[in-house]
């Protein structure tokens, strides 16, 4: 249970570390970053809006979802906002039932039987090539969906637990001063099991003075619970070892020439990315033109603008 809140904490810390190592970064940029950033957000708009017009397909809903999830990850990836609020919306959840044949993506659907044998496979290859980024996503999806569900019904089973040793109905005919203690540990326990946080709830039921003797449903629980956050530990220690890595190529990397270099580079890169974004998200507000560049980033192979 500690190793699983040193880990938390050290990745807490890490990302609110790097965060604000690449927010002090873009605000020395400038004018540039922030233009850049606004145009990104103002993609937002038209891409939610175009989730409840009914005008596309499922295959297409989900290629401006992937769009709205890239936009929102470019954001806090590169230059350290705060985009979790989308994420949280808009991250996909597909699983593999849902990946039916209204799913198939247009090139096959609506192939144009006009086109040449060589332009309809190459059509058909991209479908392909689609479809399968769909499937694994789906599959990935339902890995961690699993985990969830495993480590949610743990957390829940601790909190039951703890719930009915320390609820306060137990300390109805009690003084008020151990009333009062059960109420406290009782809120304690609300709270640890509202934030998920089973290495919290787990620690509270170390801690209780209670000599019920071990049963063969404790022994399981013990096991299930030693199992989930075995499985909290690696996946913790997966992404501290991820987020400790160096990104390549880091603007505010290298030597100081390096980095007036680079930064001039970066303004001309971003003066260019803020017009095309510009430009682009005039064209996503009719759909006829969100259509047509979502066609364009299939058929390039490209999920993110």
């Amino acid at each position: 249970m500690q190793a699983v809140e040193d880990l938390r904490e050290q990745l807490r810390l890490l990302q609110a570390s790097q965060t604000a190592t690449r927010q002090a970064y873009w605000q020395q940029v400038g004018p540039v970053a922030t233009a850049t950033i606004a145009a990104r957000r103002a993609l937002y708009a038209p891409l939610e809006l175009a989730l409840t017009g009914g005008y596309f397909s499922r295959a297409e809903e989900q290629q401006v979802t992937d769009l709205l999830v890239h936009n929102a990850r470019s954001l806090q990836e590169r230059f350290g906002e705060d985009e979790a609020e989308i994420l949280a919306r808009y991250a996909p959840t597909l699983v593999p039932e849902e990946l039916d044949e209204e799913a198939k993506p247009d090139a096959v659907l609506e192939a144009d039987p006009a086109l040449l044998p060589h332009e309809q496979a190459a059509a058909q290859a991209r479908a392909r090539r689609q479809q399968q980024r769909q499937h694994a996503r789906a599959t990935q999806a339902q890995a961690a969906e699993g985990e969830g569900q495993s480590l949610l019904q743990n957390t829940k089973a601790a909190y039951r637990q703890l719930a009915r040793l320390h609820h306060p109905d137990r300390a109805a005919q009690a003084d008020a001063a151990t009333q009062q203690a059960q109420t406290a540990m009782m809120q304690r326990i609300t709270a640890a099991y509202a934030a998920g946080d089973l290495a919290g709830l787990l620690a509270l039921l170390a801690s209780g003075d209670t000599t019920t003797p071990p049963t063969a449903e404790s022994e399981t629980l013990l096991r299930r619970y030693t199992e989930a956050l075995s499985q909290q530990h690696s996946k913790l220690k997966q992404q501290l070892e991820t987020a400790r890595r160096p990104l390549q190529d880091a603007p505010w990397s290298g030597t100081e020439k390096q980095q007036r270099t680079r930064l001039r580079e970066i303004k001309r890169s971003l003066r260019a990315e803020t017009d095309y974004l510009n430009y682009l998200e005039r064209q996503l507000h009719e759909p006829a033109t969100l259509r047509q560049v979502l066609r364009e980033l299939a058929a390039s192979g490209q999920v993110s603008i």
